[in-house]
């Protein structure tokens, strides 16, 4: 299985390239810039979560009487994974989720949050996710974005959810981050709630989620050729949607000549 899925790694790099070299990063210098990101990005944060909780949903067990697992160790570093995101510590010691952080530091730097907050009041409402989006006032690239997660959920093969969590989300977020971190302090800008986020993004997922969603991903996929292929594809798109919501994100920013 070790040499198939360094196939992963080999197929995956131009996308993962371009995307840690993304002339986005270069832009976001302001704190006008980063109110822009922040406001459009922090639906990327939301959704990863769905990905996160159906992983743990077809991987452990959620429902009653309790069984065991089928596979301990998958179901343990599902668990850690969910742990980790959903309740991990924010800068002041207070428990919160890495998607509630990323909130206050929206709130810290003055963006606008009642988009994500309004969307997520819809859920709560009982609108289906699929109708939310398309009724949604979001931009065109939120939307794709999106609906390319929510496909991939809904179509229920768990190998190409693993693969686009793994290579599109986890793998993939220390590389995004350490870029921007590096101009947000170059820039000394007063965002100490967002540094601590993006810091803690790269420290779990860099040295604890990623291994670990590495490990997952050979788990389920057990060498099967099929699957391997389909999951590859699969975080292929997921590259593509990310490069598809910075390209969107930057050529917004630029029209609206906030950077």
């Amino acid at each position: 299985m070790e040499k198939k899925m360094t196939v992963f790694e080999k197929e995956l790099a131009p996308l993962k390239d371009a995307l840690t070299k993304h002339p986005l990063y270069e832009h976001i210098a302001r704190v006008e810039d980063i109110k822009h990101f922040m406001e459009q990005h922090v639906f990327a944060v939301w959704d990863f979560m769905s990905l996160v909780k159906k992983l743990q949903v077809e991987l452990t067990c959620t429902s009653l009487p309790w069984i065991p697992s089928k596979n301990a160790q998958t179901a343990r570093f599902i668990n850690e994974i969910v742990w980790g995101e959903e309740t991990d510590l924010n800068k002041d010691g207070k428990v919160m989720s890495h998607f509630e952080m990323y909130l206050q530091s929206m709130e810290e730097v003055g963006a606008n949050t009642q988009p994500i907050l309004s969307f997520i009041a819809g859920l709560k409402g009982g609108e289906d996710i699929n109708q939310l989006i398309d009724d949604s006032d979001l931009s065109h690239y939120v939307k794709d974005f999106l609906r390319f997660t929510f496909k991939t959920i809904q179509e229920n093969k768990l190998h190409t959810i693993a693969a686009v969590f793994t290579y599109g989300r986890e793998d993939l977020i220390p590389d995004m981050f350490i870029a921007m971190v590096k101009n947000l302090r170059n820039e000394g800008l007063p965002l100490s709630h967002l540094i601590y986020y993006l810091d803690r993004h790269i420290e779990v997922d860099g040295d604890e989620h990623g291994p670990m969603a590495l490990q997952m991903m050979e788990e389920l996929c057990q060498g099967d050729q099929e699957k391997i292929e389909e999951a590859l594809a699969g975080a292929k798109k997921a590259l593509e949607m990310r490069i598809a919501l910075w390209d969107g994100i930057l050529a917004q920013s630029k029209s609206n000549v906030l950077i």
